[in-house]
């Protein structure tokens, strides 16, 4: 098998493609050969050693994949060679073949394309469990997403308009907030070049109502500032790379409330649970309720290359590298 190896934390270029042979399935498990596996930020982050889980050197990175069974461990039951499957790993999905326990596997709908499906989990479900978990979101509230040309940020506008939302896209350039446009966003600000806390509150006539924020530095207490009464401020990553210091009155004021979204520890810590959420996504995908975008498709080899994009924030949606 092929697989990409951080054989040290650092910048991803360090990244390097290693040949071995190809896994075996022990019991209760099977070997899945990767037809795509998703790109996401947290994955740079395991790479720089900078996220709050350290693994050490060396691993394979990638914590979502698509592929097909080619081997049944003992003890698996309703799997079998041939099946196509998807599953949300820890690490690892940045190869040519995985391991994977037969219960973190699911069916792939019939719908949903290689990348596509690849792409999907992380950031569908980071989206669904924001607005239907962490702060459920009415019909008819107004949903401002932050970062909304990425991969996390499409999601959220999809499943914030497929709730009933009205959404407003802020992103940092006009390609990022036409592709938030063509994804259901009713309108849009360049944060960059206009005011986002007056522009938000002028859009949304006074208020908004819900923000979700997977980008944190210095645009996160103009969106708090944003909220009007009651409003809700979701609180999923710090892509720009700056942790906001928030000013709680801001909070107090109004009376806002911060929720903090960790999908991925959620997801770990409860199993079942995720894997309704998870059926929640899918059920919504095939009924056509969510129109999950498709990625840039890229070979396993430049996986260093599209980490980089991604941090230099040239990636447009989501990514995905195929063996």
């Amino acid at each position: 098998m092929r697989r990409i190896v951080c054989q040290q934390w650092g910048p991803p270029e360090g990244l390097v493609v290693e040949e071995s042979a190809d896994p075996e399935a022990g019991p209760g498990q099977v070997v899945v050969a990767v037809a795509a596996a998703g790109v996401n930020f947290v994955d740079a982050l395991f790479v720089a050693g900078t996220y709050q889980i350290k693994v050490p050197p060396p691993f394979t990175p990638g914590s979502e994949l698509v592929g097909r069974v080619v081997v049944v461990g003992d003890g698996v039951a309703g799997l079998a060679v041939g099946d196509r499957v998807l599953s949300s790993l820890g690490l690892g999905a940045w190869s040519s073949h995985v391991v994977v326990p037969a219960g973190a596997l699911t069916a792939v709908p019939d719908a949903l394309d290689d990348a596509v499906a690849a792409a999907l989990v992380q950031s569908y479900c980071t989206a669904w469990f924001t607005l239907t978990r962490r702060i459920p979101v009415a019909p008819g509230e107004s949903v401002l997403v932050l970062g909304a040309g990425g991969g996390v940020g499409l999601a959220a506008i999809d499943v914030a308009r497929a709730l009933g939302a009205t959404v407003i896209a802020a992103a940092s350039s006009s390609e990022k907030l036409a592709d938030a446009r063509a994804m259901g966003a009713e309108a849009t600000v360049a944060y960059e070049d206009e005011d986002l806390k007056a522009r938000a509150r002028e859009l949304a006539g006074g208020g908004v109502d819900v923000v979700v924020d997977p980008v944190g530095g210095r645009h996160t207490e103009a969106a708090l500032r944003a909220l009007g009464p009651f409003g809700r401020l979701a609180v999923i990553g710090f892509a720009a790379g700056d942790i906001p210091k928030l000013p709680t009155n801001q909070v107090l004021l109004n009376n806002r409330t911060v929720a903090g979204v960790d999908w991925g520890a959620w997801a770990m810590r409860d199993g079942p649970a995720q894997a309704e959420l998870l059926g929640e996504v899918l059920a919504a995908v095939a009924d056509g309720r969510l129109h999950p975008p498709t990625p840039t498709v890229r070979p396993l080899a430049e996986a260093g290359a599209v980490l980089r994009d991604l941090l230099d924030r040239r990636l447009r949606g989501k990514a995905v590298l195929v063996p």
